[in-house]
């Protein structure tokens, strides 16, 4: 009796418009008041919420939001773009390349898809325009290079599936990031190689290696910050935790010495941080107390029950898995959803063999297809928003994107050492 209730309340409360975090801890409060007083469900459901948020790694998140909010005013991006520019511009389908370059390098020190595409699509779609590109094939690109970030650390995705699988090592997580991460890069590029030349846009000029250096000069500051905080994190000099906070003062010297941030802005900026953090928080404290829920009506173990039952092959499994994660990834946001289905599906692929850190890597790369999908798709909305073009016109350009996004899932699903390879080769 219980399970109907929470599905079909959360589903009903979704489609009527309830932010997912509301929907979520609505759903929770009824599926317990079917069952126990409404004294002892109301405090069974805050205790979950407020236990799910009770975790030292969880810090490392409003830090982490902070440093990107401080990178995305402080003239990080133009830095990243020019550098892109020298590195990969001259190729058929320059730009994009630098769009797509860029996204990846700022995605990887912000750890925020958003953060991205707003800060590299504002400047990058005027300048492919200019060049000849149409706005909607930039904003496709824009929005699908954005979502790389959120594999290649640091990245707060990977922190929440870290909690949600009970306590997945962060630090390989992270190492296990790169690699996809950068498959995923090289697959946009290489489908925006090909659209470009078949539409005839504008190859950019070489760069001289005077210049090439002088633009490597000016962005090494910033992805300095890859090496100080992924570097601390594996030689064992910080946790996670503190090498977020260690990013925030490394960003607000950096901006200091940029000076492109005046004093006047930091208040809004905490603000604006403070904001994006409380919408996680809430997110995870709901998400909490609804896995909660289903551990103790055993989901996990009937499902796990289910699927093996439906066939013993872990290739048929990890497909039926992936196309799931694909469909939820349309109609919710990537948190919620990392915090709600890894506890049902970790069992399965665990009992296959599944190595924990390999299955977070495939199912934070999978949602990242459902960020650019609508009716939800986040990055979606503001790469739209600021290519100033609408959806109906992006998706034509967005679906072979979107192919390249899924050969690189299949490809990380399917072989184990590109996610795998980097946190052995440490020692993780």
């Amino acid at each position: 009796m219980e399970i109907p209730i929470l599905v079909l309340s959360f589903l009903i409360l979704l489609s009527i418009g309830v932010p997912i975090a509301w929907s979520i801890g609505i759903s929770s409060l009824l599926t317990m008041l079917v069952s126990i007083p409404s004294i002892s469900a109301f405090t069974t459901v805050t205790q979950r919420m407020a236990t799910g948020l009770d975790s030292f790694a969880l810090l490392a998140i409003p830090f982490f939001i902070l440093a990107g909010q401080i990178m995305n005013r402080g003239g990080i991006a133009r830095r990243l773009v020019k550098f892109a520019k020298t590195l990969v511009g001259a190729l058929p389908g320059g730009l994009a390349h630098v769009n797509i370059m860029a996204a990846m390098l700022f995605g990887a020190i912000s750890g925020s898809a958003v953060a991205a595409a707003s800060a590299i699509g504002g400047f990058m779609t005027d300048e492919m325009e200019k060049e000849g590109y149409s706005k909607e094939f930039a904003a496709a690109v824009n929005i699908t290079s954005s979502t790389t970030g959120l594999t290649i650390p640091p990245s707060n995705i990977l922190i929440v599936y870290s909690l949600a699988s009970g306590g997945v090592s962060i630090a390989a997580l992270f190492l296990a990031g790169y690699i996809p991460g950068i498959l995923t890069g090289v697959f946009l590029m290489i489908v925006s190689a090909i659209w470009a030349k078949r539409k005839g846009f504008v190859t950019g000029k070489r760069s001289k290696l005077s210049e090439a250096f002088r633009s490597f000069l000016e962005a090494l500051p910033s992805l300095f910050l890859l090496v100080v905080v992924i570097g601390g994190i594996v030689a064992g000099i910080f946790t996670a935790t503190e090498a977020s906070a260690v990013a925030v003062l490394y960003c607000l010297v950096l901006t200091y010495l940029y000076k492109e941030v005046s004093f006047k802005d930091i208040p809004e900026i905490f603000l604006s941080s403070v904001g994006t953090t409380a919408i996680v928080m809430l997110l995870i404290g709901a998400s909490m107390s609804m896995s909660w829920i289903m551990a103790y009506e055993n989901i996990p173990q009937n499902i796990t029950e289910i699927m093996l039952s439906v066939s013993d092959s872990k290739i048929v499994v990890l497909l039926i898995i992936n196309l799931i994660l694909l469909f939820v990834g349309v109609f919710m946001d990537m948190t919620p959803a990392v915090l709600i289905f890894t506890p049902i599906f970790l069992p399965v692929v665990t009992k296959m063999g599944m190595d924990p850190t390999h299955f977070g890597i495939i199912m934070v790369l999978n949602l990242c297809i459902g960020l650019c999908t609508p009716p939800v798709g986040s990055v979606l909305f503001v790469g739209v928003g600021v290519a100033g073009t609408t959806i109906q016109k992006v998706i034509r350009p967005l679906l072979p994107l979107f192919i390249a996004m899924i050969v690189a899932l299949l490809m990380v699903t399917y072989v184990p050492g590109l996610s795998l390879w980097l946190p052995r080769a440490f020692g993780f």
